[in-house]
């Protein structure tokens, strides 16, 4: 996957993202979170606060201090609660930079926990909004949904381990 390309998380199909979706954030990155400030502070519009969406169709599983949402087309009713940040013009590339970092992410590399993709979140009105965000890895995806524990409510920051893990970002992935 080229840097400029996603993979839609439903459906398989890719796309160019040219269009700058804005970025769907589910665990420590939400506001409030432990790496919100130090890899979107300064570099999302901020406005009245973050905007809040769900992603349908997914599950959220508890990892070791920060969360996994993995797709789950299978349960109608699973779901996952985050918040949508747009880069500020012209900061794109860095924040999606930032954030590859802080999720271990490297295209092509089989040891890769995250992986980015495009899919369709739902705003609190019911409208649909595509948006960039990382999912559980393939492999690491079929495992959770066979042993993960899953979140209820699909909410890092309403579970009850939310503050707790990595003490910094280069200890490992963020959600």
């Amino acid at each position: 996957m080229g840097p400029d390309a996603d993979r839609e998380a439903v459906g398989g199909k890719a796309t160019v993202a040219g269009e700058h979706p804005p970025f769907f954030v589910y665990g420590t990155l939400r506001r409030g979170g432990r790496y919100h400030e130090a890899c979107l502070g300064g570099r999302v519009v901020t406005g009245s606060g973050p905007e809040p969406a769900i992603l349908p169709g997914a599950s959220l599983f508890r990892g070791p201090g920060y969360p996994y949402a993995v797709p789950e087309p299978d349960r109608p009713d699973a779901f996952v609660r985050g918040e949508l940040f747009r880069p500020l013009p012209g900061r794109d590339a860095e924040v999606r930079e930032v954030l590859d970092r802080l999720e271990g992410y490297r295209p092509g590399a089989p040891d890769n926990l995250y992986e980015p993709v495009v899919a369709r979140v739902l705003r609190p009105d019911g409208t649909a909004v595509r948006a960039r965000l990382y999912v559980a890895a393939p492999a690491l995806a079929r495992r959770l949904r066979v042993e993960g524990e899953r979140i209820p409510g699909g909410d890092w920051m309403a579970d009850g381990v939310a503050r707790i893990g990595p003490a910094d970002a280069s200890d490992g992935p963020a959600g």
